[in-house]
Parts: structure tokens; sequence; C-alpha cells
């Protein structure tokens, strides 16, 4: 299965990320690859009021990014932001491309490190597994990474390959957390797990302010067996590679820990 992983640097303009979405996925589908992966806060960057410029599936922003995918041929993960019914958003991946249509509503939400997501965001509540080409993939968003459980419920489910979306937030020691859980959650489900993150905004002449996650970079791609395949750097970049199934297969049979798990 080729994957790509499209690192941008979201700007609060949605339709001007529509731009950064069609470049990705040009790129993407020249490469040949199957499945487009963008990060979470692909509509726009966090540290914006999110209510005013969220909206529904079947809103323009969403109908446009299906219409791009579909001509492309290519499945595409991207993240934007829905409205709830409580007045608040939910921060949503948009999962679509021939043969798919589905989203996923962040469970776990960012009240972390100073940062109170739950004051805007309302969470979500159903994992999900799509089919592309004939792979199960499961969709997890950033702080999901950090609760391995919902990892292994994916593998439960069918998906061999696990996609999280991510706009992670910097400080010290940020980049290893976000390495070491990347890989450990492969471990855990004994999945590819491929992680795309928005790209450090400063790599784009922006410079942070106040403790919205905007990003750091750094999209991995890991191996069922923890092991990084690929990754890039934290500038604005388009990582094409290939998942090799029978990886996962072998991964499975050796170290055979979703089987063996008595918790």
């Amino acid at each position: 299965m080729r994957i790509a992983l499209c690192q941008i640097v979201s700007t609060p303009e949605p339709k001007a990320n529509l731009d950064l979405v069609a470049d990705g996925i040009r790129r993407a589908a020249a490469a040949g690859a199957e499945l487009a992966v963008f990060p979470e806060a692909t509509m726009a960057c966090f540290g914006v009021p999110l209510a005013p410029i969220a909206e529904p599936l079947d809103g323009p922003w969403a109908a446009e990014v299906r219409k791009l995918a579909d001509e492309a041929g290519i499945v595409v993960v991207a993240g934007m932001f829905t409205p709830a019914a409580d007045g608040r958003v939910t921060n949503t991946l948009l999962v679509t491309g021939p043969g798919v249509d589905a989203h996923y509503d962040k469970i776990h939400l960012y009240d972390a490190f100073g940062f109170a997501e739950s004051r805007t965001v309302a969470p979500g509540a159903a994992p999900l597994v799509v089919d592309v080409g004939g792979t199960r993939v499961g969709v997890t968003t950033c702080y999901d990474v950090r609760f391995p459980g919902l990892y292994t419920t994916l593998a439960d489910q069918g998906a061999s390959v696990i996609v999280t979306a991510a706009s992670w937030g910097s400080g010290e020691g940020k980049r290893e957390q976000w390495e070491l859980l990347v890989r450990a959650r492969a471990l855990d489900s004994t999945s590819w797990v491929v992680a795309c993150g928005q790209a450090d905004p400063r790599t784009a002449g922006v410079e942070p302010s106040g403790k919205a996650p905007t990003g750091i970079g750094y999209s991995t791609v890991a191996t069922p067996v923890g092991t990084v395949h690929a990754q890039l750097t934290d500038s604005p970049d388009v990582l094409v590679t290939d998942l090799d199934p029978a990886a996962v297969e072998q991964a499975r049979a050796n170290i055979p820990v979703l089987s063996n798990r008595r918790f």
C-alpha cells in the first residue's frame, strides 16, 4: 500500500488551506499513492476561534475535499471542525475518496500542558475503521496517541494500518514524546502507524503565540514492530512511502500481544 503524508502549515483561513490540500493531493496522486493523510486542523490552525469557521460534513469545505479526492482517485484524510449540538465544535477527520465517505470525531481531547481543548471542542465516542483498497485502516487524532486502548481496539476491529493526524504542541521533550508514542502504539497494535502532523509554523515564517498546539513536524511512519520506517523534518513536505501488509502478519505471529492480552 502506497501512502502519502502531507505535512503542511495550516493558516486561519479555510479557503486558503484548500489550496494546500489540492497541492498535497496532486503530489500524492502523481506518486501513485492510494491514501493521502493530512494533519489535524487542516481546515484551520488552532489558536483562532473555531465556532465561526466550523462547517457541517455536507458544507462547502468538505465538499471541495471530496471533489479533489474523487478527481484524483485517492482516499484523503483531512482534519476539519464541525458544529456540535452544545455550541462547541467537534474535531473531525474527514475520510473521503473512491468507495469511502466517513468521518471520525476525536475521542480524547487535549486537556493537558495548560491547554483545554474541551472548552471549545466536544468529544467523539466511536472508533473508525475504513477499507482502502482492501486494507483496513483505523483513524485517530493527535492526543489519542497517548491512549493505547484505542489502538488495540482498532486492531481488534481489523485495522492493519492506523492513521494519526496531529497538530502536536511544541515544548521541552515534546518531539521525543511524539516519536516514542507513535512507535509504542505501533508495537501495542502490531500495526503500521502513519502519523502526520502539522509542520512547525516557524518554518513558514509564522511565529506561534499562546498555548495553542500548532505543530512541530516530524511526521512519522512506524512499522508494526515499532521501528521508524520513514520520517519528515519540521518543514512542510510530502512523504510518499510503501507499507508491506506482510509485515503486519509477521509481527502478529512473532509478537502476539493482541491474542495474549489478559486485560
